[in-house]
């Protein structure tokens, strides 16, 4: 019981590594955009919204990974 445990919690905390980082990433990069260029924020905000919604569909894979792991 304790190793499913352990597996659940290994598996949604390094599936969502990733995706932070990358959200991080993309957050810093979109401010960093949009204060060399204040005029092309309707642009920057779109794409960075998508990026990081797919990038939350990852974390999302690894919480249903935890959440399948079963002994």
């Amino acid at each position: 019981m304790e190793n499913v445990m352990l597996a659940k919690a290994l598996a949604i905390g390094i599936g969502s590594l990733g995706p932070a980082l990358g959200i991080g990433f993309i957050g810093a990069k979109a401010m960093e955009g949009i204060g060399r260029n204040p005029e092309a924020a309707g642009k920057i905000l779109v794409p960075m919204l998508l990026a990081c919604a797919f990038a939350e569909a990852v974390a999302i894979y690894a919480l249903v990974i935890a959440f399948s792991i079963s002994k």
